[in-house]
């Protein structure tokens, strides 16, 4: 099990579909890792340190137009960087992640809420130690 907080890693993957407020990867009794955020449908994480102000980081970037996007994700031990079709969309500061050691779905929020369910196609999931650069 992949636990965040403890080493840089990195998530990819390609997805189609979807709607806003629906979840690409999650961790079981953790975080949204990578999402489509409710407002307009762009890559967002809610991966993130403890403490009142530390916020979900949101790109500009839509990924729920029905064309195939590869999204990722990747902290590298001080900052969160999320990539749409191997381009940087977002980055902040963040030199700790919340621990975490459950299992991970894919396709659907943390707790499992059938809204969370990814009504699109989710292919080749990757996960590394490391943080990689697309």
């Amino acid at each position: 099990v992949l636990t965040p907080g403890t080493r840089p890693f990195s998530l990819f993957a390609w997805v189609q579909g979807g709607t806003p407020g629906q979840v690409i990867l999650s961790q079981s009794n953790g975080e949204d890792w990578l999402l489509a955020d409710a407002q307009n449908g762009n890559l967002k994480t809610e991966l993130k340190g403890s403490g009142r102000r530390v916020e979900p980081l949101v790109s500009e970037t839509l990924i729920t137009d029905g064309i195939w996007h590869h999204v990722g994700l990747v902290w590298d031990g001080a900052e969160r960087i999320l990539y749409v079709d191997d381009v940087e969309v977002a980055r902040d500061a963040q030199p700790q992640l919340a621990n975490a050691s459950e299992g991970l779905f894919i396709g659907a929020g943390e707790t499992l809420a059938s809204d969370s369910f990814w009504s699109g196609l989710i292919d080749d999931v990757r996960i590394y130690d490391r943080a990689v650069v697309p």
